[in-house]
């Protein structure tokens, strides 16, 4: 499969996020330390009062990225997000 400019172009809310304008980086932390913590804190703040922050955390999580604040949630939120789905669907087909 081949990936055109348009596979690549960013969906219509991407650009309309209260993140448009920081620093990347603000969203990347490379670490667990209090620095660390501490710029997951700034970065879940702004996604806090952004409009189009349930797009990002479903565009986040049905594309499975593993790194980042996405949608105000951290990678191990998103995980954990993921596994109470998958429980709750295995719950939904095991009920008679």
């Amino acid at each position: 499969m081949t990936t055109t400019l348009i596979d690549m172009a960013p969906a219509p809310w991407m650009t309309e996020g209260a993140c448009r304008d920081e620093d990347p980086e603000l969203f990347f932390p490379i670490s667990a330390s209090q620095a660390g913590a501490d710029q997951v804190d700034r970065a879940r703040a702004i996604c806090e009062g952004c409009h189009v922050q349930a797009e990002c955390l479903r565009y986040a999580l049905a594309n499975r990225i593993a790194h980042g604040i996405w949608g105000g949630r951290t990678e191990q939120q998103r995980r954990s997000l993921i596994r109470a789905r998958r429980r709750r669907r295995l719950k939904m087909r095991t009920r008679p």
